[in-house]
Order: C-alpha cells, then structure tokens, then sequence
C-alpha cells in the first residue's frame, strides 16, 4: 500500500494528514514532508494518523525525527490517533510519554488554547 500526505495549515498550527503504511519504504516520503514544513518554518506540527493502517519502526523513527526537528525550534509535534492498533505500538514502545496524543484534530489543534497560551509560546 502506498502513502497519501495532505497539508493544512489552521492558525500557526499545521496539520498533515497521513494515510496507508508507513513503513520502511513509505517512510522517506513522511520524512521529506515534515524535514520541508520544519525548513519552512513550520514548528508546531499536528500528524493526523487516523488513516493510518500500519506503523513500523521506521515510522515511529521518522516521528521521533520530526519531534526533534521542532522543538530545536521551541516547536511541538502533536499526534493524532485513536485506533487501538496503532495506539498499542506507542504504548509498548513508551512513546505516548514522548507524544502528546490527541483523539482528534480539532482537539488537538484547540489544547493549547484551552490552557490560555498562544501556540507558538507552548510546549508539549
């Protein structure tokens, strides 16, 4: 299965829409699309995975990657998902104390504002 990448940007948020496998083949394509938001600057990043039908460890590498490019830029990397499937790999990894994980876009999008801070100012 192949990987489909969407954009949007809400606010000074920006959200990627991801869907398919991300795997070791797929992977580099989501790589080239968080490296390019970051280099545009793009810092606060929301990946939607609720099209996602499979994550391996390079996906979850790729992730962790992207988590490190924004916060060197005081950035944060939310995620998107509330299949169990998927869920389960980031808890037995213990990446969901890395990640915040939101069960929707617009909750995660909305999360910082609920707290009374402006996006670009917090952090995960």
């Amino acid at each position: 299965m192949d990987l489909s990448l969407s954009t949007e940007t809400v606010g000074d948020r920006t959200i990627v829409r991801v869907g398919g496998e991300i795997d070791v083949y797929t992977a580099p394509k989501l790589r080239e699309q968080l490296v390019e938001l970051v280099n545009d600057g793009s810092f606060h990043l929301v990946v939607d995975m609720e099209g996602v039908d499979f994550l391996d460890s390079t996906g979850l590498g790729v992730l962790v990657g992207g988590l490190k490019r924004v916060r060197a830029h005081e950035g944060s990397l939310r995620l998107v998902c509330n299949q169990e499937r998927i869920l389960k790999i980031f808890r037995i990894t213990g990446l969901t104390k890395v990640f915040p994980i939101h069960t929707s876009v617009e909750e995660a999008v909305a999360v910082l504002l609920q707290r009374g801070l402006p996006a670009r100012h917090a952090r995960p």
